[in-house]
């Protein structure tokens, strides 16, 4: 399969990009030695090779869960611009003001 300047053109035209003509130029043959690689990495010979979804075997580092104290509601609210007893008071964003 190769990539044709109509090709090309329409990858262009579905992208919303404009090319000049030496762009275009460009693109089919950049497109094209992509392709030519590609079809040379399939043609080698993968059948005793183990599938991967990582090329470096990672491990999740998970640590146990703590129970900490949280911070006092007065020590929340310390900084907040506007509060209502043991609240942040926020301005309303649902519904008519």
């Amino acid at each position: 399969m190769s990539v044709t300047r109509k090709d090309v053109e329409h990858i262009a035209k579905l992208a919303k990009l404009e090319f000049t003509e030496e762009e275009k130029e460009t693109f089919t043959h950049q497109l094209n030695d992509i392709l030519a690689y590609m079809e040379q990495l399939n043609r080698l010979d993968t059948e005793k090779v183990e599938p991967l979804s990582h090329v470096i075997e990672l491990s999740n580092v998970f640590r146990e869960d703590e129970v900490k104290r949280g911070l006092k509601t007065e020590e929340a609210l310390k900084n907040a611009p506007s509060k209502n007893e043991k609240f942040f008071k926020v301005p309303k964003v649902i519904g008519d003001t």
